[in-house]
């Protein structure tokens, strides 16, 4: 922490949600200079660029501040909800999360499209979550054809690294992975979902709009200039 700018850095995976400044009080705008000069050399060693993650509790003042010092703006993302109570999960397939962590990870690597480079990265990432985690893959014999991860943490139950494999879209295979995953948290005692979608991915946003997810925020990245 910086104040209440929550520092992200993650050696072993690039992306910029594990990677990034989060400020989480509009009114704390003390000195912003020199913290973001602090933040850039710690991003520095861990050869990570510079990247802040703005969301409405980032307040004006910062982005005013950044936008005079002609910071780039892209990536923006949804965060979006949906109430358990009423969610029609009783057809849902029941499904057993895999406990295989090396087993999932290379279903998600294969539906990404990720490199293997970023297998450690994961394994690390995973290994480390300390609430309930349900790791869900779609599999057609030995070939992966969606994944998830369901987090399961009191009422809340957050979904991630929800992916389908090109070849095997359109065909309501991440549909139903995701109907099974909030029937199992469901079951547990979640009462609201949510997930993060990037706002220019036209496909899942009508697939969660569908599901009854509704938008509750949204967010962007913002890197200085040389750094985009």
């Amino acid at each position: 922490y910086d104040g209440t700018w929550v520092v992200r850095l993650t050696a072993g995976h690039p992306a910029k949600r594990l990677n990034s400044v989060n400020p989480l009080d509009p009114g704390d705008i003390m000195h912003m200079a020199d913290r973001i000069g602090r933040a850039s050399r710690r991003f520095d060693a861990y050869g990570r660029p510079l990247t802040f993650r703005m969301s409405p509790l980032s307040g004006p003042d910062l982005a005013s501040h950044l936008d005079r010092e002609g910071w780039s703006r892209f990536d923006e993302s949804l965060v979006m909800r949906l109430p358990l109570a009423g969610a029609q999960l009783d057809a849902a397939m029941d499904q057993i999360p895999l406990k295989d962590i090396s087993r999932f990870i290379g279903a998600l690597l294969k539906v990404s499209g990720s490199d293997v480079s970023l297998r450690p990265g994961l394994s690390e990432i995973i290994g480390a979550i300390q609430p309930e985690a349900g790791l869900f893959a779609l599999e057609d014999g030995a070939e992966a054809l969606a994944t998830l991860i369901c987090v399961h943490d009191g009422d809340l139950a957050g979904l991630f690294e929800v992916a389908t494999d090109r070849s095997a879209r359109n065909k309501g295979h991440g549909r139903n992975l995701i109907l099974s995953a909030l029937k199992w948290a469901r079951l547990r005692g979640a009462r609201e979902a949510w997930l993060q979608v990037e706002a220019n991915n036209v496909p899942a946003l009508a697939l969660y709009h569908s599901l009854g997810f509704e938008e509750v925020y949204r967010y962007h990245y913002r890197r200085p200039p040389g750094h985009e």
